[in-house]
């Protein structure tokens, strides 16, 4: 599975630590982690929350990545950014249970963390035990045991709502401000990790004209 990860401006400063405790963690179960930043460092492109979820949203869409984690100050604005566009299933998760509960009744592809409140002494064991849960054997297995089938039901049935609900991902990012878009995909290594793993010809090419 390829990992995304992505931090808005806020809280651009803790990338390293989020890095470190996702890969720890994800690696030796064979994924691999693609930090889109923001990294901390002076002089690079800004990301807003909005923009987290733009960027998920293009990397999800496109197969670029199979599962984004994100966040901000609190985790709710990139929660919501994310979940405004199609093919993005974000959960906002705040602790072991959270991830756990949500990987298996819910089943996304992506959660917001709250990378400000809450992140005092072992922030980074948090992080861990969040990344464990969530990536712990195969999703959408249910929970509790006796909910299994109405809960895989009722996923399937929120995924063709999205498609009713939501617009295609390339009509998006025609018409979404492009100064905005463009902002979203200028990070230092977009292009490099973009480009080498999307395997949508369609909006590889969009992207390709719009940062041309």
């Amino acid at each position: 599975m390829k990992i995304a990860l992505i931090n808005e401006n806020s809280q651009a400063a803790k990338n390293s630590i989020i890095c470190e405790s996702l890969k720890k963690v994800v690696e030796p179960k064979g994924h691999e982690v693609f930090n889109y930043g923001m990294y901390g460092i002076e002089g690079e492109a800004q990301l807003t929350y909005v923009q987290n979820g733009i960027l998920a949203a293009i990397l999800l869409n496109s197969g670029a990545a199979d599962y984004v984690i994100t966040g901000c100050g609190t985790g709710e604005g990139a929660m919501l950014a994310c979940n405004s566009f199609p093919g993005v299933l974000c959960g906002h998760v705040v602790d072991p249970s959270d991830a756990y509960m949500f990987a298996q009744i819910n089943d996304g592809n992506a959660i917001s963390l709250p990378f400000a409140k809450g992140f005092g002494w072992g922030a980074e064991l948090n992080l861990e035990y969040i990344f464990e849960k969530l990536f712990e054997g195969e999703s959408g297995q249910g929970y509790p045991k006796d909910r299994v089938v109405p809960e895989q039901r009722n996923k399937k049935i929120l995924d063709e709502v999205k498609k009713v609900t939501h617009t295609d991902m390339l009509t998006i990012l025609k018409n979404i401000d492009q100064d905005l878009l463009k902002g979203a995909v200028s990070g230092a290594k977009f292009k490099e990790y973009f480009f080498d793993n999307c395997k949508c010809d369609k909006i590889k090419e969009y992207i390709k004209n719009l940062l041309a």
